[in-house]
């Protein structure tokens, strides 16, 4: 029954941050709807020595904190918490893995595994998965990132999955894919006549994706430095957004033609080399400043100690195929920014010629801004006039078209983007997630930036905290006359 929805999920590190604060309210979510299989039983899994009790305790503290109170109906609650059972486990031991197929039984339909652990511990878990009969025919396995530090460790990590879980049970996480504006996305594009002739080298003069932050290392700093704002935001979340505005119309929306026309984008990314990396990318590390009014201390005070880690990178990609020959595609991500959002901004070329230029109006381009988050929107910049009899001429004013999605759908509750994916999962649509060819073209591309700076010797430059990055980035943009969108 691969295809069937599972009845038994697995969750390891189910005490962890990620499990309390998104996997646990998202499956409450689902279950307050009537999405989940009713006889879905969950396990969760982790070193914390609790019974079954002790882990629905913690997870009804996160449902109280975590979820809206008025969706907190008794009776829903107690029915959710009534799908929870625990195991402690060492993952890094794989004889105890025994204890967990005992626990779970006879696996009669499917069982779907979500591992939100480190990545040092997959190849014990897979083992230990193998050898308890947790890995066969029926049984789906969901990556959370990061997988790996560059191609080669990336390859390691998917060469042991690769063991025990083959491509189709194989379902890697970029939550990302589950946000409703990033799958609207798609409608947008392929669901309208108005943009697709449009969407090419002959209509779009740049596209821009920012994903901003406001925070720090906010306890993360042994992963954070390890990996830095390249690895942690660019490899994933960024190019999977890039390839979603440049792939080619897919012939059916299904996992297979999907995923097809994104890896063909990341293949054809061009290179960038370390004779164009220092003309192509700024690196930054942010020092103490002032974020929303309040101080907060440099990269280097929160870490303790020195480091040239990057918190900012900014890029001028290009995808260099028939559509979008010459269309450079900004990107800008960064720790301790003056605002958190996630965006995508697409600058449209201007009119051939103003009929209005010589009554005064000036025309700008139209831009279409899709935003992620904190709010999901997404808005159309065109020209109308302003009001007027024109005797000192004609005026003309850029005015938004918004598509709210809080005000379009309010009949709609917006849902967290794990209820999708884990919904997915279970069901067993790959759709949004990633396939490992996807994952290899983006580490090739980020591992030839990273050459790159270290055959220049590039460090990061400073940037005070609440601004937006190095002057550098600025001046990015600014050599082909392109301001970021702010």
């Amino acid at each position: 029954m691969p295809n069937s929805p599972a009845n038994t999920l697995l969750l390891f590190g189910a005490t962890g941050d990620l499990a309390q604060r998104m996997l646990l309210p998202s499956l409450f979510g689902l279950d307050g709807d009537g999405l989940l299989p009713e006889a879905l039983r969950i396990f969760g899994t982790a070193r914390s020595d609790l019974d079954g009790a002790g882990f629905r305790a913690a997870a009804k503290e996160s449902l109280e904190r975590y979820i809206d109170a008025d969706r907190l109906i008794p009776d829903v609650v107690d029915r959710f918490l009534g799908r929870l059972h625990y195991v402690p486990l060492d993952a890094s031991q794989p004889e105890q893995f025994s204890r967990l197929a005992e626990a779970i039984g006879p696996i009669e339909g499917n069982l779907a595994i979500f591992l939100s652990t480190a990545p040092s511990l997959f190849g014990s878990t897979i083992a230990g998965l193998s050898a308890a009969g947790l890995a066969g025919e029926t049984v789906r396995l969901a990556l959370e990132k990061p997988l790996g530090t560059d191609l080669a460790s990336s390859r390691v990590i998917n060469d042991a999955v690769a063991a025990a879980f083959p491509e189709e049970r194989t379902f890697r996480i970029d939550h990302y894919l589950g946000k409703e504006t990033v799958q609207n996305l798609l409608a947008l594009r392929f669901g309208n006549s108005l943009f697709e002739p449009l969407w090419n080298s002959t209509g779009i003069d740049h596209v821009q994706i920012t994903v901003s932050e406001t925070v720090g290392l906010e306890g993360r700093a042994g992963y954070y430095d390890t990996s830095g704002a390249l690895r942690d935001m660019v490899q994933n979340h960024m190019l999977q957004l890039l390839a979603l505005v440049a792939m080619e119309p897919p012939s059916h929306f299904d996992a297979n033609a999907v995923r097809d026309e994104k890896v063909k984008v990341l293949r054809s990314l061009r290179p960038i080399t370390a004779e164009s990396a220092a003309g192509e990318t700024v690196t930054g590390q942010y020092k103490a400043g002032a974020v929303g009014g309040d101080p907060v201390p440099g990269y280097l005070d929160e870490l303790g100690g020195p480091s040239d880690t990057e918190t900012f990178v900014a890029l001028k990609a290009h995808v260099d195929n028939w559509r979008w020959k010459g269309v450079p595609f900004y990107l800008r991500t960064g720790k301790r920014l003056p605002t958190r959002r996630s965006e995508i901004f697409i600058q449209f070329k201007g009119v051939p010629h103003s009929i209005f230029a010589a009554r005064g109006a000036t025309v700008q381009p139209n831009k279409l801004l899709i935003s992620l988050q904190p709010e999901e929107n997404i808005r159309l910049l065109v020209m109308a006039k302003q009001p007027g009899l024109d005797r000192q001429g004609i005026r003309l004013r850029e005015v938004p078209l918004d598509l709210g999605m809080a005000n379009a759908f309010a009949d709609t509750r917006r849902r967290i983007a794990y209820e999708r994916l884990i919904l997915d999962l279970l069901e067993g649509d790959p759709t949004l997630f990633v396939r490992r060819d996807e994952v290899e073209a983006q580490w090739e591309w980020i591992d030839a930036i990273r050459n790159g700076w270290s055959a220049n010797g590039i460090t990061p430059k400073a940037y005070g905290a609440g601004s937006w990055g190095p002057s550098a980035a600025i001046a990015l943009t600014e050599r082909d006359g392109v301001s970021w969108h702010e």
